[in-house]
């Protein structure tokens, strides 16, 4: 879950209190968060706070990304066919598999043996 804001500003990214390069270590991770101002180009036009928790990295990335983007939409509308063109107003319907009865996980089965 990701709650993004964005005020005019520099171009400021803030995660959970901690600067873009602080919080995302990997390259592509940063470059995932800042995809929706490079499409608009409007990279260093507003400072964006973000507050994220849950999953992964990787999904936290990509919660900001849509937030961001969502904003940027509400912000001007005319952000929107630049947006939805590259996917970025989609969220990303993947969720966790449940566990199933009877098994170890959701697949994982018991240990087959003949004998």
């Amino acid at each position: 879950m990701a709650r993004v804001w964005l005020t005019p500003g520099d171009g400021k990214v803030e995660v959970n209190g901690k600067t873009l390069v602080d919080y995302f270590g990997r390259e592509i991770l940063k470059m995932v968060v800042e995809q929706p101002l490079e499409v608009t180009k409007t990279v260093g036009k507003y400072d964006v706070y973000a507050t994220v928790k849950g999953g992964g990295l990787t999904g936290q990335a990509g919660a900001i990304r849509l937030g961001i983007a969502r904003a940027l939409k509400a912000l001007d509308e005319e952000f929107r066919s630049v947006l939805r063109d590259k996917g970025l107003l989609t969220r990303d319907p993947r969720e966790k598999e449940r566990k199933k009865y009877g098994l170890y996980g959701r697949r994982r089965s018991f240990q087959f043996s003949k004998r």
